[in-house]
């Protein structure tokens, strides 16, 4: 299964341009019903705006679609399109909220208006890896704790889980790929005294990344 970017989770930015107020709200949504809803969520809560601006990027079926909402068109559901598909992320929606501010901003200003509210709202949001990630049970000694946590992170891993008893049992998800690698390196770590045990591998998100 191919490997491709979501938003880690919903977040909101704002930016003022000319006293016009954008407000960039973003979801995960992996239909268009799903987004559909989210628009008009965001249609209610800002009922008394100008404009609400939207587009939405599905990947089943490689949907995209997007409305400037009254905006010149090409300078607001566009822009902020282009976005998602230059960072490579899908099954997004974006709402960007317009408060006009009595200045007219030209269509290279609004351009750059939504499309920048675009980008901040998915800079907050964060992406997500969605890929084969392996599932592992990490036992431990306390002794090698602390190696054993470069290790993980040095394989792409992430610790979801730890359970300290009389030694450590650690609950690790590493990109599927890396799994082999990782345990003879933990056999090599601990002198082949631990070993991990897989308990499953599943095409889910991964853990949260700085958009780029």
């Amino acid at each position: 299964m191919e490997e491709y970017l979501i938003p880690y989770g919903p977040a909101e930015a704002e930016y003022v341009e000319k006293r016009s107020r954008f407000i960039g709200q973003i979801w995960r949504s992996d239909s268009e019903a799903e987004a559909r809803a989210h628009i008009e969520e965001a249609r209610k809560r800002h009922y008394d705006a100008r404009h609400n601006c939207w587009c939405y990027l599905i990947r089943e079926g490689g949907v995209l679609r997007y409305s400037d909402d009254g905006e010149p068109q090409g300078t607001a559901g566009q822009p902020m399109l282009n976005v998602f598909q230059r960072e490579g992320v899908w099954n997004v929606c974006c709402v960007v909220t317009r408060y006009f501010g009595g200045i007219l901003l030209g269509a290279g200003g609004l351009t750059r208006a939504y499309g920048g509210t675009a980008k901040l709202a998915l800079n907050a949001a964060g992406v997500s890896r969605m890929r084969l990630w392996a599932s592992v049970a990490v036992p431990c000694t306390y002794a090698l704790y602390d190696r054993m946590k470069l290790l993980i992170e040095s394989s792409g891993g992430v610790i979801v889980d730890t359970d300290y008893g009389a030694d450590i049992l650690m609950t690790v998800q590493l990109p599927a790929e890396e799994r082999k690698a990782f345990l003879g390196k933990v056999t090599e770590l601990s002198a082949g005294t631990l070993e991990p045990l897989l308990l499953e591998e599943v095409f889910q998100p991964g853990p949260r990344e700085e958009a780029r």
